[in-house]
C-alpha cells in the first residue's frame, strides 16, 4: 500500500487518519499493518521514530468490536510515559467512537483502577507491572483478548519485565496473537518468543544508518579544559529551539544541571529516581516549553517522546552504544533536521571507532568565541603512523646485513634505511 487510502480502514478511521496529517504509511507500517489485520504474529524490528506505534494501533483498532463489551487488544510498555503517549496516540484515533480504553500504569491509586474495571475497556494500554496485578486480582480479563503488543521489547527485557508479561499472558487465549516491537532482538529475549510465537513473521527495517538521515554528527575534543567548561562554550555556540543533555548517571545528570543552574541556564531535569508525580509534573513543564535544555540519563533515550528536540549533547558516551543510536535518535523526526554533538576524551576513542562502524559519520569541530571550526580529520595522526610502520618495513626488507661485517656495519645500514625511507615518503607524497 502506497497510501492510507489505499487500506480498507472504517469511515472514522479514515477520518482520524486525514486529521492527523498522515497520507504515506511509513515501512514498517506497510510491513506490520497488513499482518496485524490478518491476525499473523510478528516481530517490527526498526529503529525509534519509524512510525511503529501506529503500525499497530491502526490495525487493532479496525479489528475492534464494539458491541463485545470485553477486551481484545492488550497493549504493553515498559515505561509510564511511553505508555501514556501510546494512549493518547490510541485516543486520537478512537474519540470519535464507543471503542473504550483504559490506561493502566503504576503511581495511580490501584483501587480506584480496580473500580473503573467493573466495565471491562476493548483496548487495554500499560505497563506490566500493574497489569499483571489486576489479572491476578481478577479485575482485569483478559482471557478474551487474542492480540497482544510488546512494545519496546528489549527495553522490557532490560528493566526486568519480561516475568510481568509472561504472568498475565497466561490467562490470554491459547491462539494469542503476539506482536513484538523492538530495537533489537537480544539472545536472552527468544525463549519468551518462543513460548508464545510459532514462527512469527520478522519484520527488519533495512536501516543500517538508522540515526544518520537529518542529523549533523559533530565530534568536540574536551582537551585540556573541564568537561562543564566545555559544554557551556557549546551551548554559547548553539541557539537550540530544545536540547537534551545525556549523561550516564543520575548523579552526573544532577552535577551537570546544578552547573547549568550556576550560569544562569534553568535546566529540567530526566533521570529514574524522579518520583512520579514530579516526573509527570517535569513532563507538563518540557511540553509548556519552560525549559530550553533539558538534561538526562538514558530513561528519555528510549522511555520518553519529547517532541521539538532540534540538538541532543552527549556529555558522556553511554556504555551501552546501542544507546548511543536511542539518544540521537530523539532529534531529526518527522522529516526534520537536527544537530548531534558529542563530547569526548582520549579514552572514548576505542567507544568512539565502534560508533563510527554502526554508520555514524562523525565531523571533528572546535568551538572558540561562539564559533565553530572543523579540525583534521581525527584519523589523519593515526593514518600517519601506519604509513610510517609501512615504509619501515619497507627498508628493511631492503637493507639486508651483510655477510662479512666490518666495524660501523649497523650505522651503513641505518644510513641506507633512512635513504630508502626519504624516497619512499617523496613516492607517496607525489602519489597524494
Amino acid at each position: 500500500m502506497s497510501k492510507y487510502s489505499d487500506y480498507d480502514f472504517k469511515p472514522f478511521l479514515r477520518e482520524a487518519i486525514a486529521k492527523l496529517g498522515f497520507e504515506e504509511p511509513t515501512p514498517i507500517q506497510k510491513e506490520m499493518i497488513p499482518l496485524i489485520l490478518k491476525g499473523k504474529s510478528a516481530i517490527g524490528q526498526a529503529h525509534t521514530g519509524t512510525g511503529k506505534t501506529h503500525s499497530f494501533l491502526l490495525p487493532i483498532v479496525q479489528r475492534i468490536n464494539e458491541e463485545k463489551q470485553e477486551v481484545q487488544a492488550v497493549i504493553t510498555s515498559p515505561t509510564r510515559e511511553l505508555a501514556q503517549q501510546i494512549f493518547d496516540a490510541l485516543n486520537q484515533l478512537i474519540e470519535e467512537t464507543d471503542i473504550q480504553a483504559k490506561l493502566i500504569i503504576g503511581g495511580t491509586d490501584k483501587q480506584r483502577t480496580i473500580d473503573k474495571l467493573k466495565t471491562q475497556p476493548h483496548i487495554v494500554v500499560g505497563t506490566p507491572g500493574r497489569i499483571r496485578d489486576l489479572v491476578k486480582e481478577g479485575a482485569l480479563l483478559v482471557h478474551t483478548a487474542p492480540i497482544l503488543v510488546v512494545d519496546e521489547a528489549d527495553l522490557a527485557f532490560d528493566m526486568g519485565f519480561i516475568e510481568d508479561i509472561d504472568g498475565f499472558a497466561t490467562h490470554m487465549p491459547e491462539n494469542l496473537e503476539m506482536f513484538v516491537f523492538s530495537a533489537t532482538i537480544p539472545a536472552k529475549l527468544q525463549p519468551f518468543l518462543k513460548k508464545y510465537m510459532e514462527s512469527p513473521v520478522h519484520i527488519q527495517m533495512n536501516d543500517k544508518k538508522p540515526a544518520a538521515e537529518g542529523i549533523d554528527f559533530i565530534l568536540v575534543p574536551v582537551r585540556s579544559k573541564s568537561k562543564n567548561r566545555r559544554l557551556m562554550e557549546v551551548i554559547e555556540a548553539i541557539n537550540p529551539f530544545l536540547a537534551v543533555i545525556f549523561c550516564n548517571t543520575r548523579k552526573n545528570a544532577e552535577s551537570v544541571a546544578g552547573y547549568l543552574a550556576e550560569q544562569g541556564i534553568r535546566a529540567g531535569q530526566i533521570h529514574g529516581d524522579l518520583s512520579p508525580r514530579d516526573r509527570k509534573k517535569m513532563m507538563k513543564q518540557i511540553r509548556d516549553l519552560e525549559f530550553q535544555y533539558i538534561v538526562a540519563t538514558d530513561l528519555a533515550a528510549r522511555g520518553i517522546d519529547i517532541q521539538g528536540i532540534s540538538h541532543v549533547i552527549n556529555y558522556e558516551i553511554p556504555e551501552d552504544l546501542e544507546f548511543f543510536i536511542h539518544r540521537v535518535g530523539r532529534t531529526a523526526r518527522a522529516g526534520n533536521k537536527g544537530t548531534a554533538i558529542t563530547l569526548f576524551e582520549p579514552e572514548d576513542e576505542d567507544a568512539i571507532v565502534r560508533v563510527e562502524k554502526m554508520g555514524i559519520p562523525f565531523v571533528q569541530k572546535d568551538v572558540k568565541n561562539g564559533e565553530w571550526i572543523e579540525l583534521k580529520e581525527r584519523h589523519a595522526r593515526k593514518n600517519r603512523v601506519k604509513h610510517e610502520n609501512e615504509i619501515d618495513v619497507i627498508a628493511k626488507a631492503r637493507v639486508r646485513k651483510p655477510k662479512k661485517v666490518k666495524p660501523g656495519y649497523k650505522r651503513n645500514m641505518r644510513w641506507e634505511m633512512e635513504k630508502i625511507k626519504k624516497k619512499e615518503r617523496k613516492k607517496r607524497n607525489r602519489m597524494k
